[in-house]
């Protein structure tokens, strides 16, 4: 379509053609022009004109070209010549012709608004046009068409402001009806009454829906046409009663359905079938009730005539709905939860509020009672009468119960006789004592337990002849036992002889709890007078018993002397222990802090092969070289300094203001000389030595367990260096215990990662270097050091105690390795720590141990060192014993290089020794040396005992050419194979 202003075609006029005068006819004309009041009219005067010239004529027009397309007179579609019409309105000169020249298209006019107006002549020429259509009046033609054009732009706009209105105004009352307090019901049907107005509405229902349990229930529900669909409104049902409806679509497809049954089927097609109910409708839109994002139900609108249709309008203005509804529900929930939690809320505080006043009530009751207590103790300590404290105590009962007649009687102390100290009684006056009778008062004392009668029950027990009442017979009686500690005092009562007043259980309960308050008191006070009997004797014996104390005080201050002594010093050598020297320390660091030039030194002391003296000569010959020791290191300090044993065979000598390190250098050459003296004990002579490391210290100490950690390294370092030494604490020594130390932690996660292994090395028949056996050595495959032997690990292991550990690790891998193996590939021997020997049942773990592998423990053998048979004798042997009783054999290893003591050999169940190395390596010189005459004596000795025997070291042929010449059978040693794994090839 053209573009432009309101007039922007003119009608075509032929060139050249004048302009005729006006006539009447053309003022007939232009007041039909000017009377037509819309467009079709001005269409139908165009067609009239040219009728009467002849012509054929047809009048096409658009509010909005080319939708919506009217023709003047109505054609077919086949009639309405549209590409002609468009070709004319987009010309220059607002004209076009078919191909065949029989049809012409005029261009009338066109509209901003896009409306348009198309004349369509057949069979004319340009100059056979009605008058009408001449220029002259063709202008005003175009300017009225504008202005019929612009005329309905202006009532489309007023309409299409209305229905703006109108539609605010309803969303208006959406809102606040939706907000109201109306009742559910009222609401929607003023919801429906709403939506009725902008839409076609007339059928519509509601439906919410729980997601959770796969239902739903309808809020609201009214068709016209189909009663049989009427629902039961809020009753829930599950989804599945309207499986593959039109409502379970939107509910599942959470997504807006309009159309007709045919369109919506297609649209759910890929989803479910969908199944109709009730009476087909023409026409359908629901729309979901969505809460972020999801659907918590739907509404729905329909029609059963084709003439009504919904519209994109519609259901944006149901879903507006849809949404207000949702949010009534809502809020309506939380009102109703609101004021469920009010109203539950409010029970709970009335509850409590009752509970509350009942515990106001009771404390106040408690308070009395507590107060009147209070005053029956109060009057216990005062010195007053009996009978004036009997008053008293009814006064205060009297304020709690009903206590007109009260009386309080006590058993003497024979139990013979019944006193009453106090009896206020309306009827008469009881006497103040007599003999134990059968009274009531008697059969509460008796029984030990309050009674509470009335005059039915009193009756009964007259008649049981259970007791006998004296004086006038009450109508309601409650009393109660005095029941002191050593039992039953008295008892106090109170009765009534009007049918007004009785008494209940919580006048019971109360009389009960006074009771023992009056009890006590009455104890009190008769204790009292035997107290200040006793005070008379108590100053006698305070006296006698002072002298005494006096006697035992002295004792106890000397026992605390000694036992202060004993805390600080040690019971074998005299000498302070740690805990003395600790504080000592602390002390000597407090005044060099103030004194900054003194300075101090600490030396570390370690009696070199201690444990060896332990082991060969017992802990009785240890502990006097410990006694001598300790003799000779005070001989070599001043008078001020300390000598401290810290534990076992380790010392320190702490030696105050000394003067630069000459002085403890010149101190531990002292105590270096002083042990070179040999210590005579009862059978032998020990020659000790001792490791001492040496720390200085000063203001820059950081305290003393510091300094003693630090001569602890440097003795160390002195035992390392080759023993009997001394050396001084460096930060070197600090980093080699660092080094220690990650060591030991490596250790710990070796042993947690199982990389202990043990490696074979083959015991031969010297004869025929036929492998009988292997000895199993522990060996460590560090993942970054690689393999690594006990040297480089042992004496970490052994200080921290992992070595057991480690020791399992090999022994297992070792038994399991040999199991993998022939049959015959012999036996394998274990080295035992004496760590093991130290812990219960070893014996029984190990052949555990050996039979979980799969092995016969007969092929097992475990290696001892003489030291660790000397340790502990007893018990070694009852384990080597019990080993032997289940088939495991033992070898004593290094044999030779200890003490080489013959008895232990008949004391110990032993099968096998192993010669040490140190005594084969000098056969291979071939002189009838030391060794060989060892080696001899051995192999002689364990003949006479029938213990096998096996060299060690073997290395060159000579030594085992030598050694099978002595009568030697087994050996082992680099000459056959180095240690390898199980199962590879040895080296």
């Amino acid at each position: 379509m053209p573009k432009g202003g309101a007039l922007q075609t003119q009608p075509g006029t032929l060139p050249g053609n004048p302009t005729p005068a006006a006539s009447a006819g053309d003022t007939r004309l232009l007041s039909e022009l000017l009377d037509c009041s819309s467009v079709q009219a001005l269409g139908d005067l165009i067609v009239s004109s040219c009728s009467e010239l002849g012509l054929q004529a047809r009048v096409l027009h658009s509010m909005r070209w080319p939708d919506a397309l009217t023709a003047r007179p109505e054609a077919r579609p086949g009639q309405i010549r549209l590409q002609l019409a468009e070709a004319a309105l987009s010309a220059a000169d607002g004209t076009a012709q078919d191909a065949s020249g029989n049809v012409m298209a005029l261009a009338l006019a066109t509209h901003a608004s896009g409306a348009a107006a198309v004349l369509l002549l057949e069979n004319c020429d340009k100059h056979d046009l009605p008058r009408l259509l001449q220029p002259e009046l063709s202008r005003l033609l175009a300017q009225r068409y504008a202005e019929l054009f612009e005329q309905h732009a202006l009532l489309a706009q007023i309409g299409t402001l209305e229905h703006a209105e109108r539609l605010q105004r309803a969303l208006f009352a959406i809102t606040d009806i939706a907000a109201s307090d109306l009742d559910m019901a009222e609401m929607l049907r003023g919801l429906h009454g709403i939506i009725g107005s902008l839409m076609y509405a007339e059928n519509l229902y509601i439906v919410e829906y729980d997601r959770q349990s796969e239902s739903l229930q309808f809020l609201y529900f009214h068709d016209h046409n189909d009663a049989s669909m009427a629902v039961d409104l809020y009753r829930r049902r599950p989804l599945e009663s309207v499986e593959h409806g039109l409502t379970w679509h939107v509910l599942r497809g959470a997504l807006p359905l309009r159309g007709s049954l045919d369109e919506i089927r297609q649209v759910v097609l890929h989803r479910a079938p969908l199944r109709s109910q009730g009476t087909a409708a023409h026409n359908w839109l629901g729309v979901p009730m969505l809460a972020d994002g999801e659907v918590r139900g739907m509404m729905a609108v329909q029609t059963y005539t084709e003439a009504v249709q919904f519209t994109e309008a519609d259901q944006a203005l149901l879903g507006f709905v849809a949404s207000h509804i949702l949010t009534a529900l809502d809020r309506r929930r939380s009102r109703a939860e609101l004021e469920a939690l009010v109203a539950s809320r409010t029970r709970e505080l009335a509850e409590a509020n009752r509970v509350l006043q009942g515990e106001v009530s009771e404390r106040e009751r408690g308070e009395r009672l507590q107060a009147a207590l209070y005053r029956i103790a109060e009057l216990s300590g005062h010195d007053v009468g009996l009978e004036d404290f009997c008053a008293s105590v009814h006064a205060i009962v009297g304020q709690l119960i009903e206590a007109r007649n009260f009386y309080i009687a006590m058993v003497s102390d024979d139990g013979e006789t019944l006193n009453f100290p106090y009896c206020a009684d309306e009827t008469h006056n009881t006497a103040r004592q007599r003999p134990m009778g059968m009274s009531i008062t008697e059969y509460v004392i008796r029984s030990g337990a309050p009674l509470l009668a009335d005059r039915e029950q009193l009756d009964r027990l007259i008649a049981d002849g259970v007791l006998v009442v004296r004086g006038s017979a009450s109508v309601s009686w409650l009393g109660v036992p005095l029941i002191g500690s050593e039992g039953v005092l008295g008892a106090v009562v109170v009765q009534s002889y009007s049918e007004h007043i009785t008494y209940g259980a919580n006048d019971q309960n109360l009389l009960s709890f006074v009771s023992y308050h009056i009890a006590t008191s009455l104890e009190r006070r008769r204790a009292a007078s035997t107290l200040r009997e006793a005070n008379v004797q108590l100053e006698h014996r305070v006296e006698q018993r002072t002298r005494e104390l006096r006697e035992q005080i002295r004792a106890r201050e000397a026992i605390q002397a000694q036992l202060e002594h004993q805390v600080l010093h040690d019971s074998l050598t005299g000498l302070p222990n740690r805990g003395y020297l600790r504080d000592r320390l602390a002390r000597v660091l407090g005044r060099v802090r103030r004194h900054p030039d003194q300075q101090f030194a600490l030396l570390y002391l370690d009696v070199d092969r201690f444990k060896v003296i332990n082991d060969s000569l017992g802990h009785s010959a240890g502990d006097e070289v410990l006694k001598e020791v300790s003799q000779r290191f005070l001989a070599c300090v001043r008078e001020s300094d300390v000598v401290a044993r810290l534990g076992g065979d380790e010392f320190a000598i702490l030696l105050e203001d000394i003067e630069g390190a000459d002085t403890p250098i010149l101190v531990a050459q002292r105590v270096i000389e002083a042990l070179a003296a040999p210590i005579p004990l009862l059978d032998s002579t020990v020659q000790p030595s001792a490791s001492i490391g040496i720390a200085i210290g000063s203001t820059d100490t950081p305290s003393g367990e510091d300094l003693l950690r630090d001569a602890d390294t440097a003795m160390y370092r002195a035992k390392s260096a080759g023993r009997n030494r001394y050396q001084f604490f460096e930060q070197g020594l600090d980093a080699a215990s660092k080094v220690q130390l990650a060591l030991e932690l490596d250790l710990r996660q070796a042993l947690a990662g199982e990389e202990f292994e043990a490696h074979f090395q083959d015991i031969v028949d010297l004869a025929s270097a036929e492998v009988v056996g292997y000895e199993a050595l522990m060996r460590w495959r560090h993942p970054r050091r690689g393999l690594l032997g006990p040297a480089d690990f042992l004496h970490v292991a052994e200080d921290s105690g992992m070595i057991e550990a480690i020791d399992w690790q090999v022994f297992r891998r070792a038994c399991r390795a040999l199991a993998r193996m022939q049959a015959g590939a012999g036996f394998v021997t274990l080295n035992v720590s004496a760590r093991h020997f130290g812990s219960e049942g070893f014996a029984s773990r190990l052949v555990e141990m050996i039979e979980q592998s799969g092995l016969s423990p007969s092929r097992v053998h475990i290696e001892l060192t003489e030291g660790t048979l000397l340790r502990n004798p007893e018990r070694v042997r009852a384990e080597l014993e019990r080993l032997h009783a289940r088939g495991v054999l033992t070898a004593l290893d290094d044999f030779g290089t200890g003490y080489s003591s013959l008895s232990y050999l008949h004391q110990f169940p032993l099968q096998m020794l192993k010669i040490d190395r140190a005594f084969v390596t000098p056969l291979e010189s071939g002189g009838a040396g030391s060794g060989e005459a060892i080696v001899s004596a051995i192999l002689a000795m364990s003949r006479s005992l029938d213990l096998e025997v096996v060299a060690e070291g073997i290395e060159t042929e000579t030594q085992r050419q030598r050694l099978l010449e002595l009568g030697c059978r087994l050996g082992q040693g680099y000459l056959f194979a180095r240690p390898h794994l199980p199962g590879s090839p040895p080296i």
